[in-house]
């Protein structure tokens, strides 16, 4: 699939989400959505994005701001995760890779010379009409909602 760019229709998703209930972008048609691809709950990186969403959610839910985090984890994992940090907001299951297929964002990656396949931290921001407005792909873990807030504010 070509690389997603800012203007392109938003593939769809149906996933499920932390408690195994379905999820479409399509529930969210109107809204503004922050869609935030991450590599695996529970990490120190992955943690510290999840966190800064947690705690800047009142904002953006006052303006009218939907967040949706997804990985490759399972649905259990995403529990623990969610009930371990008290996560106010949706995290959807990709265990079959189509989202982050679709999206683009399943790629090699490469730690300490070893090569695997694994989600890129890359944040998509898609409006109303279900078009991507913005395209984060060099994410600050600890200051993601500033990026969002940054980008959709101007």
């Amino acid at each position: 699939m070509a690389e997603l760019k800012e203007g392109d229709v938003a593939p769809a998703i149906i996933s499920k989400d932390q408690n195994g209930a379905e999820v479409s972008l399509n529930d969210y048609k109107g809204k503004t959505v922050v869609l935030y691809f991450y590599p695996k709950d529970d990490t120190p990186g992955c943690t510290a994005e999840a966190c800064d969403f947690r705690d800047n959610y009142q904002g953006l839910q006052a303006k009218g701001i939907v967040v949706l985090g997804v990985s490759v984890d399972d649905e259990k994992s995403h529990q623990k995760f969610v009930t371990k940090h008290n996560l106010p907001f949706t995290l959807l299951a990709d265990t079959d890779q189509k989202i982050v297929n679709d999206y683009g964002v399943w790629a090699e990656k490469n730690m300490y010379g070893k090569k695997y396949m694994g989600t890129v931290r890359t944040t998509f921001i898609i409006d109303g009409e279900g078009k991507i407005s913005h395209i984060i792909k060099k994410v600050d873990t600890k200051n993601s909602t500033q990026q969002v807030l940054d980008l959709i504010n101007n």
